[in-house]
């Protein structure tokens, strides 16, 4: 029987998983699920850096856990299966807190079904009546003066919830984003709007070696996720089926968390290292 659980990756700093180039305005977008539009990091790029990290262990152990080379990949499957990280949480500028950390009933929602997967139990999910509310765990740091939240350019009438605030302890207790007093919780068509609209966008350019300017045609706009992003996926270890070396589940899991929490736990995800993008801490849901 396989194993499975949550890993939680919470943004140390802005996070670009692209899609190496785009149509519109902005050069280098974020990766986003087709039908949703919601930003996601994929599967592939997180077991990537993991089988990499794990480059020390043995030829068979390696292949037997994270799958045999490209040239191979028909001999047989890795014995771990890694999801997409899927966006929960998306920091906002709020007036009131600094920040706060945005989500919606459909993105809780679905974070409650792959939690069931993991055998985690939430919270139930919040109703948010209209796209002119945000639910707030009573006496957050988000709410300001008129009773109300503000986002953005958005102000928002503000509802302070028990819902809210068991979310954020429950959370808060799992994690180590700054969720305590910072959880809001908005309608799902206003959260489509933010999806789009509150990421991170800067302009980057290239200096000509010989006058010092900007080179022609050197300027670009790159998209990430902000810092204190918080994304989940679903990881599920089997046995192993590599002929010669006989793992169980939990054995498969053992060393896949073993190479998870080297370095305290934080890796470097999505593009753009050199300029310090995409460190991320992971946790193992509980």
């Amino acid at each position: 029987m396989s194993h499975a659980a949550l890993l939680f990756l919470h943004a140390l700093s802005p996070l670009h998983a692209g899609t190496g180039q785009g149509i519109g305005a902005i050069d280098l977008p974020i990766a986003r699920e087709k039908a949703t539009g919601i930003p996601y990091l994929p599967g592939s790029s997180l077991k990537g850096v993991l089988r990499d990290r794990a480059s020390a262990w043995d030829k068979d152990t390696l292949f037997a856990v994270f799958g045999p080379d490209t040239e191979s990949a028909s001999e047989h499957a890795g014995a771990v299966q890694v999801g997409d990280a899927k966006l929960l949480l998306l920091p906002v500028r709020s007036l009131y807190g600094v920040f706060a950390l945005v989500t919606s009933p459909y993105l809780l929602e679905r974070f409650r079904r792959e939690a069931g997967m993991a055998g985690l139990q939430v919270p139930g999910v919040p109703q948010v009546p209209d796209a002119e509310h945000a639910l707030l765990a009573p006496g957050s740091r988000v709410l300001g003066d008129g009773g109300k939240a503000y986002l953005e350019d958005l102000d928002l009438k503000a509802r302070e919830e028990t819902g809210a605030r068991a979310w954020e302890d429950w959370l808060a207790e799992r994690t180590e984003a700054p969720v305590q007093g910072r959880l809001a919780v908005v309608h799902d068509d206003l959260m489509g709007f933010l999806l789009e609209t509150a990421t991170e966008v800067v302009a980057r350019i290239r200096l000509d070696d010989e006058t010092k300017t900007v080179a022609k045609g050197a300027l670009w706009y790159e998209e990430s996720l902000p810092a204190e992003s918080l994304l989940y996926a679903l990881v599920r270890a089997d046995r192993s089926f590599r002929k010669g070396k006989e793992l169980p589940p939990e054995s498969v899991w053992g060393l896949f968390r073993g190479v998870l929490e080297e370095g305290g736990g934080v890796l470097q995800l999505g593009g753009k290292a050199t300029v310090g993008r995409g460190l991320c801490r992971i946790v193992v849901g509980r």
